[in-house]
């Protein structure tokens, strides 16, 4: 197993940031240049969505829904049976948070060829509180048949995704965040729908992370090294077609498994791993992430730290694994 070629140098400070909602705009962007059916759907939320230089790029390929989510979606629906590759924008916590009867029926019960774009998630949006603070949205998409869902590690990342869903026939949930976070990947990092990365190889116990938290895991594993524990790092970009290959490889090779996600544990990216490694191959697990509560107003880092997602608590959960780990090999 290799690990790939980062973006940084771990740890170092004054990290480049971007939101991966900006790596979502430069995509649309490029993508419509492209391919002339895509179009854009958004509710009331053009800036914040990053879709306003589409607006203005592609006035006649873009449609202002207005705060009616539902509708939005039903549209959405509509111009994919005519042909279009529409993306439907808003923040998660109302797209698919409110629309998720839509979204199941019209697009994919109906399988049509709609791309959800779901902003503004995790505790990190920060001052808009609870409200505003998607961490149900991967437990909502995942479930569904036929939905591809995608949570991009970092801008670069969210770039490529993007992308890639656009070329992608059928259904597909884009999940990203407002903050700027560390840019880990490359133009050149290669990213493949259904197909997680090793960024960090290891043998003692894998992060299996979600989304720009990751970030935190890496830390956490370049200062457990000091230690003399060797932590293996996986970006779970895809949430499904989840790839239960590398999963399964990585949980044999280090035999205890930390998920790592900005959302709740409970039927999340974890979640997703857990059953993959309960039928396949079981290990420890631990699981970081928010546990059962709603979110809060805050600053994003301090969000981060009290919902139990920072540095210092993915190194107590894989302290934590590696205890229950040595007691099965005692048993």
């Amino acid at each position: 197993m290799n690990s790939l070629e980062l973006n940084i140098k771990l740890g170092q400070e004054n990290i480049e940031q971007t939101a991966t909602r900006d790596g979502f705009g430069e995509g649309l962007l490029e993508l419509a240049r492209e391919i002339p059916n895509v179009v854009v759907l958004t509710a009331d939320l053009a800036e914040s969505t990053r879709v306003l230089e589409f607006a203005k790029a592609f006035p006649d390929r873009f449609i202002e829904c207005g705060v009616a989510e539902q509708n939005m979606m039903g549209i959405a629906a509509g111009l994919a049976l005519a042909g279009k590759i529409p993306f439907a924008t808003s923040y998660a916590t109302f797209s698919p948070g409110r629309n998720w009867d839509q979204l199941r029926v019209s697009v994919c019960y109906s399988q049509t060829n709609v791309k959800v774009i779901g902003c503004h998630t995790g505790v990190s949006v920060g001052p808009d509180g609870a409200t505003h603070q998607a961490l149900e949205d991967i437990a909502l998409t995942r479930v569904l048949p036929n939905l591809t869902v995608v949570v991009p590690c970092d801008s670069i990342q969210a770039k490529q995704a993007t992308l890639a869903i656009g070329k992608l026939q059928g259904p597909a949930y884009l999940r990203l965040t407002r903050e700027k976070t560390p840019v880990i990947t490359t133009p050149e990092t290669p990213f493949e729908v259904g197909k997680a990365q090793i960024f960090r190889d290891g043998t003692d116990v894998c992060i299996i992370g979600s989304g720009p938290v990751l970030y935190n895991g890496i830390l956490a594993a370049l200062e457990l090294e000091r230690e003399g524990i060797s932590v293996m790092v996986l970006n779970n970009h895809t949430i499904k077609p989840i790839d239960a290959e590398t999963i399964i490889a990585v949980a044999k090779k280090c035999g205890a498994v930390v998920t790592l996600e900005e959302h709740q544990v409970m039927g999340g990216a974890g979640s997703a791993v857990v059953e993959v490694l309960a039928k396949n191959y079981p290990v420890p697990v631990e699981m970081v992430g928010v546990q059962d509560h709603f979110g809060e107003s805050g600053q994003p880092d301090e969000l981060i730290e009290k919902f139990g997602m920072g540095k210092n608590a993915i190194i107590e959960a894989v302290r934590k694994v590696l205890r229950r780990k040595n007691e099965t090999k005692v048993l």
